[in-house]
């Protein structure tokens, strides 16, 4: 069976799920800020540092499709994932406030929403960048095959 050099179909989808999960979030993130008017905290524009230019990545990997983009967007992700962790800990009052890094303007634990009692801002930033390096991971590991 010969082998082509075109990407298979479901390799390039999981990397339009990827682009779509950032997008998505990007977009929420934006809509919260400037439509809802719920003003970010430090934690959150550092989540948006890593979160914003996954979805410029992303995208520039699916057209043509790039096999080599998972070595750049998967640190992106995971390091948007470590501060979105920390973030949710801060929310959940488990990081001491002495050690927290809102101290001044924007509380960290600001409550904005809160659906079904546990989907919080922090938390839908988690899931986000989670989604993101599961989908990076399958990628990579079919990549390397």
């Amino acid at each position: 069976m010969p082998q082509s050099n075109q990407p298979s179909n479901s390799n390039w989808t999981i990397l339009f799920l990827c682009w779509f999960t950032a997008s998505v979030s990007t977009f929420g993130s934006v809509f919260f800020s400037l439509v809802m008017e719920f003003a970010p905290c430090v934690l959150c524009w550092y989540q948006r540092v890593f979160l914003f230019p996954l979805v410029i990545i992303l995208a520039i990997g699916l057209f043509p499709f790039d096999k080599s983009i998972v070595k750049y967007a998967l640190p992106l992700a995971i390091a948007g994932w470590l501060t979105s962790l920390y973030h949710n800990l801060v929310y959940a009052g488990i990081i001491p406030e002495s050690i927290q890094p809102c101290t001044q303007g924007i509380s960290c634990t600001e409550e904005y929403i809160d659906l079904f009692g546990f989907l919080s801002i922090p938390m839908l930033s988690l899931l986000s960048f989670s989604t993101i390096i599961a989908l990076l991971i399958i990628l990579k590991r079919r990549i390397s095959k």
